[in-house]
């Protein structure tokens, strides 16, 4: 049970930004802002240029995993090389490294450490449990908890308007999404589906702190919901940097099994 926690764990945090959703979204109504904004696109420019300007990230967030009625508590090591790389290290009980994902805009390669296993695959891996619109830079945003401007590019967008958040409702190949925007132009919430689609997935960002002038969440909780998984994470940042150098160790042991 634990080996399999963990590897629901590494997928999630793969795929939480790129999963299909069970609620049907819809355009604005009555339990969102219903007054669009006439100048969507200004909107949008303003969203973006509130985006995290980085060229390295990395962080360590205590996370809470509950699959089912199982309950596990990892530690989660995320670093990110702009646009080139985005590393992920999962530490179980006592310290010991249980799962390593190392995603490139070319290919996904995950060892499973506690199972002895290893997979290499192109990046087009992903579109087994997803839709073909997602890319690299579309789940590097995601962790990031910026708005992705890939998504953003379409010409069915809207963006809604109240007192204290903004919400933008979008479709771009084949993929709805919604975010909910606060004052300081930042994501508090993010849903994704493709059209159509059964499963559920949303994200949520809080606890805002800035660090070096970077508004970065310290908090972010993320569901899953499918047919074949129900999973929810809670990833508490307990320390983050930018603009610092950052490893991305990643070799394999000649026992691993690779997995087709």
């Amino acid at each position: 049970m634990w080996s399999r926690a963990i590897w629901w764990v590494m997928v999630g945090v793969l795929l939480f930004s790129s999963c299909k959703t069970k609620k049907k979204m819809t355009m604005p109504s009555s339990d969102i802002p219903t007054e669009i904004s006439a100048a969507n696109a200004e909107s949008i420019k303003t969203f973006e240029m509130n985006n995290l300007d980085f060229y390295t990230f990395s962080g360590r967030a205590k996370t809470r995993v509950e699959m089912g009625k199982s309950v596990h508590d990892v530690t989660l090591h995320v670093r990110i090389e702009r646009d080139r790389a985005i590393w992920l290290s999962v530490t179980a009980i006592l310290g010991v490294e249980a799962a390593r994902i190392l995603i490139t805009p070319d290919s996904v390669k995950i060892l499973n450490k506690l199972q002895g296993e290893y997979i290499s695959k192109p990046f087009a891996y992903i579109y087994n449990y997803t839709n073909r619109g997602i890319t690299f830079n579309t789940l590097q945003d995601l962790l990031l908890a910026n708005v992705s401007s890939n998504l953003l590019r379409t010409d069915n967008v809207q963006v809604a308007s109240s007192t204290d958040e903004f919400i933008v409702v979008g479709i771009k190949e084949e993929l709805a999404y919604q975010y909910r925007i606060n004052k300081d132009n930042r994501p508090f919430q993010f849903s994704l589906q493709e059209v159509g689609g059964s499963d559920n997935m949303e994200a949520f960002y809080g606890d805002y702190v800035k660090t070096n002038g970077y508004n970065f969440p310290q908090d972010i909780a993320l569901t899953i919901l499918g047919e074949d998984v129900s999973l929810k994470a809670r990833l508490g940042y307990n320390r983050v940097s930018f603009n610092e150098p950052v490893e991305m160790p990643f070799s394999v042991p000649s026992r691993y099994k690779v997995i087709n």
